[in-house]
């Protein structure tokens, strides 16, 4: 009995010796984990650009709803850009591409990602003042989101999709009852915005308000106060 205690605890002092070991390897070979390996894990986006040879009125000509897509993937500084457009820092006050009443922002934009170079496929959120993404989900969930916006071919062929949700008590807190309009107003400005910076992009877009709002909270793994308001789906014309 004593002899089988001792080779117990001798295989348990192998066993953390080698996680141990495993450890200062990691470390000292300056790996870091994959963001698929750490839901939450904050991934930093490309800087966004300020300036391009597109101007505003050339992005309002060519600005169109579009539904159909190529099967090429997205780069990650086309998906920040398109995100920082919807909800980015401006000014060292946190002021945002989009007009929020009261400075409330009660917008919380997802990333779907697809089919989008650099990043795994799965679900995230945009940390507007990081100018980051944090994991939500693991996986594709295209199809699955495809299947709560009442099968809309868009939406599973866009390399990514952005989602708009809002927190209504946000906004709602100040100005009661009224304050929903408020919202709804805020994120057709932040749409907007996407429409303009993917035409610059070259890129095409749609808004969709077709779903079923408890289906894409399950998809995307939403709080219970987060709402969604709308679907775009992005991808190369």
């Amino acid at each position: 009995m004593a002899r089988n205690i001792r080779i117990l605890v001798l295989i348990g002092l192998l066993v953390i010796a080698s996680s141990v070991a495993g450890v200062v390897w990691w470390r000292a070979s300056g790996k870091t984990p994959s963001p698929a390996e750490k839901i939450g894990a904050m991934i930093e986006l490309p800087a966004p650009r300020y300036e391009s040879s597109v101007s505003l009125e050339a992005a309002l000509l060519q600005r169109r709803s579009v539904r159909d897509y190529s099967v090429e993937p997205l780069t990650l500084t086309e998906a920040g850009q398109l995100l920082w457009a919807a909800q980015g820092i401006t000014d060292a006050r946190g002021g945002r591409t989009v007009p929020s009443a009261g400075a409330l922002y009660p917008l919380e934009v997802f990333l779907l990602a697809g089919s989008l170079d650099g990043l795994p496929a799965g679900v995230y959120r945009y940390l507007p003042h990081e100018h980051a993404l944090a994991m939500v989900q693991e996986g594709d969930r295209r199809i699955e989101l495809y299947q709560a916006a009442l099968n809309q071919e868009a939406v599973k062929d866009g390399a990514i999709v952005i989602v708009f949700a809002a927190v209504y008590e946000r906004t709602q807190v100040k100005y009661g009852e009224r304050g929903a309009q408020y919202v709804h107003i805020e994120v057709g400005c932040a749409a907007q915005n996407v429409y303009l910076q993917a035409a610059a992009l070259d890129l095409g877009t749609v808004f969709i308000g077709a779903f079923y709002d408890d289906q894409v909270k399950a998809v995307l793994g939403l709080e219970e106060n987060e709402v969604p308001l709308g679907l775009m789906p992005v991808g190369r014309r």
